[in-house]
């Protein structure tokens, strides 16, 4: 519910928010027709090419309650909650301006409301780094919710962005995952050039059926939902969705968090930290040599069980990894794809290509 103080707040937010956050580092892109012709020469050339490749790093701003959801856990204490999803982003911010690399960061409309979170998440545009709509509210069962209830989710959330940090977004991510042929229809009608929803991966899919299975065998309600099962035999790189949207057609385009080849293990921050170094490295050699790598971390990734997240302990083991040891991982794989001719690009860029 909205009060006086929360409105008062939000004014305050973005007559702030209007000026450059200073000393920003800014990413000076190679221009879109340069990377269309770096993709087509690696495409031609196939593996061994030397020419540059593409990378993108998208990051999910998911607030901690959304993770106490999946978990069926009571929400957490409001301030350390915010806390943590600040400390996240501050740190993100840092890795990726130490890393030199743009982000295209997924938010939860809502978060932006918040004072802290919006000049955050203003000094990221003035950075460089994409801004992509994550939904309003992040319901994990938009899928299952009426196409009003969807278009609020998607346009509502859209509108807001635009409104608390003057961009407006052109890719969207769907919370969990989880997306149908009629949700991705007013992704495209509300303006969007991309959706990057689909993590094709057929060990990710089983072990979240199985999670939210044990939980609902235990009477425990998770906010978590599960997709269809085609999702995990989706394409792996960029296409047009046809219907379903599971295969290539004319529609939106798709650019997917990448799987690796063979076993189509997930490539993502969480796999990667829980992997350790040298896991890290085995599943990054599984990707290297593709036109494009797309590398979907959490704001998750940049926290501990020192950010007061204890209630997570026995549900996330990712947590009780040492902080610089989880910014040690994922700098080492930033290093071995620069290393292996990769440039890095926001996905909107990626999308670009593709018109």
């Amino acid at each position: 519910m909205r009060t006086a103080a929360n409105t008062a707040d939000d004014r305050a937010g973005r007559a702030v928010l209007r000026a450059r956050a200073p000393g920003a580092t800014h990413f000076r892109l190679p221009p879109v027709r340069s990377l269309t012709r770096a993709l087509r020469r690696v495409r031609a050339k196939g593996r061994g090419c030397s020419v540059n490749r593409l990378c993108a790093i998208s990051v999910n701003l998911d607030a901690i309650e959304h993770y106490h959801g999946i978990h069926a856990l009571p929400p957490p204490d409001p301030d350390v909650s915010r806390a943590a999803y600040d400390r996240a982003l501050r740190r993100v911010l840092d890795f990726g301006a130490e890393q030199r690399v743009p982000l295209t960061l997924f938010v939860v409309a809502r978060d932006a409301l918040h004072l802290s979170s919006a000049l955050l998440l203003r000094e990221a545009v003035a950075r460089g780094h994409e801004i992509g709509n994550h939904t309003r509210d992040h319901r994990s069962d938009l899928v299952f919710r009426s196409r009003d209830e969807q278009l609020e989710q998607i346009e509502g959330a859209r509108e807001l962005l635009e409104s608390a940090l003057a961009v407006k977004p052109v890719g969207f991510r769907a919370p969990g995952y989880v997306v149908s042929d009629e949700l991705l229809e007013i992704v495209e009608h509300t303006g969007h050039r991309y959706d990057s929803s689909l993590l094709p991966s057929p060990a990710f899919h089983a072990a979240r059926a199985v999670a939210v299975a044990a939980l609902g065998f235990r009477r425990r309600r998770t906010s978590a939902a599960v997709g269809t099962h085609s999702v995990a035999r989706a394409p792996r790189h960029p296409y047009r969705i046809g219907r379903p949207y599971t295969v290539p057609g004319e529609g939106l385009i798709e650019l997917p968090v990448h799987v690796t080849r063979g076993p189509r293990l997930p490539f993502t921050g969480t796999a990667l930290i829980l992997a350790g170094r040298l896991g890290a490295r085995a599943l990054t050699e599984l990707v290297v040599g593709e036109s494009f790598v797309h590398l979907a971390i959490n704001a998750l990734d940049f926290l501990s069980l020192d950010d007061g997240l204890d209630a997570l302990r026995g549900y996330r083991p990712d947590l009780r990894i040492r902080l610089p040891d989880k910014r040690s991982i994922l700098a080492a794989v930033l290093h071995q794809l620069r290393a292996a001719g990769y440039v890095f690009v926001p996905l909107e860029r990626v999308a670009a290509t593709m018109v």
